[in-house]
């Protein structure tokens, strides 16, 4: 069966609330009218309501069972200004809390905080830091996780090809060795949201010893920590990215791994190696990078890119609303 086909059934009926805070985009709302139409989705559009009807009427598309908030004109706006305070721990007063939700961004938020809504996705014209920035001052990150970070699965052009997921590719310049641990464990949790049997690869440009630096030595402490968080996991490092890949390397490079040669998820060790890494794997391997996805949050916030389509914005709102359903 068809990954999307898969994850469709899996949300299908259930009535799940994603919510838009772009909601004159062309993209984002054509994507939104063909989950609702699906039965995948039940959308909140973000903004004001002729502005977004004015657009859907331009493409002839029918919001007739779409729900539409303008933070404006929206009812409970103080009962949200006061839980918005309530949230922040005194860290923005009541006059900033109204200005600050009148950024659709804020506002959708919001909604996924109080429960009005099940996830939110954003960035199609919005910038990462606008779309994580409110995620991470309102929803925030799980116990036990400091921050919050992007992979991206990796659909291979042959059917029965091997599905990856590669992180961190967005969000974090250059982890330590405790973030970079947190990175793998919640990687290999993303990876089990698409049936990816998780084997996590610390990745290097050394193998088991083979090189000596301080950057080896962060991915070797990293290792360690992430086998600590998650004993039960498959987990190797540090491994350069042949060896975790290709069977004959390991075989030769690694040849008493776990993970060598037969790695799901690879694990950058910073974000320069990480987003090069996915985007030769997308335009020199034919793979189609789905992403970024962001992890460690306690609700789930998805980062579109903004050359995004509206196909990458229907297959991200099926994601995030699979990751609301792994979460309940």
């Amino acid at each position: 069966m068809d990954l999307f086909t898969a994850l469709s059934n899996k949300i299908s009926g259930k009535n799940l609330k994603i919510v838009y805070p772009e909601g004159t985009v062309v993209r984002v709302l054509g994507a939104a009218v063909r989950l609702n139409a699906d039965n995948l989705i039940d959308p909140i559009l973000i903004g004001n309501a002729e502005e977004i009807q004015s657009v859907a009427s331009e493409n002839r598309w029918d919001l007739t069972d779409i729900e539409i908030i303008d933070p404006e004109t929206y009812d409970a706006f103080e009962e949200m200004v006061a839980a918005f305070v309530e949230r922040r721990k005194g860290k923005n007063t009541e006059e900033q809390a109204r200005e600050m939700l009148k950024d659709e961004t804020y506002f959708g938020t919001m909604l996924v905080q109080m429960d009005l809504a099940d996830g939110l996705v954003s960035g199609a014209v919005n910038s990462t830091g606008d779309t994580v920035r409110p995620a991470l001052q309102i929803i925030k990150t799980k116990p036990g996780v400091k921050l919050t970070s992007g992979s991206f699965l990796m659909i291979p052009r042959e059917e029965d090809g091997q599905k990856m997921i590669f992180s961190d590719c967005a969000i974090n310049i250059n982890p330590d060795a405790q973030s970079l641990a947190e990175i793998a464990v919640e990687s290999a949790k993303t990876a089990k949201m698409f049936d990816i049997e998780p084997r996590v690869a610390m990745l290097s440009f050394s193998t088991h010893g083979s090189a000596a630096s301080e950057e080896v030595d962060k991915v070797v402490e990293a290792t360690r920590i992430a086998k600590e968080i998650a004993p039960e996991l498959p987990i190797d490092g540090e491994l350069q990215f042949d060896a975790a890949y290709a069977p004959s390397v390991a075989q030769q490079k690694a040849p008493e791994s776990p993970v060598a040669g037969q790695a799901t998820v690879f694990v950058f060790p910073e974000i320069q190696s990480g987003n090069i890494g996915y985007k030769i794997a997308q335009r020199l391997g034919g793979y189609q990078a789905v992403g970024p996805m962001l992890q460690g949050l306690n609700k789930p916030v998805s980062d579109l890119s903004r050359g995004c389509t509206e196909e990458d914005v229907y297959k991200i709102s099926i994601i995030t609303a699979n990751q609301a359903i792994m979460e309940d």
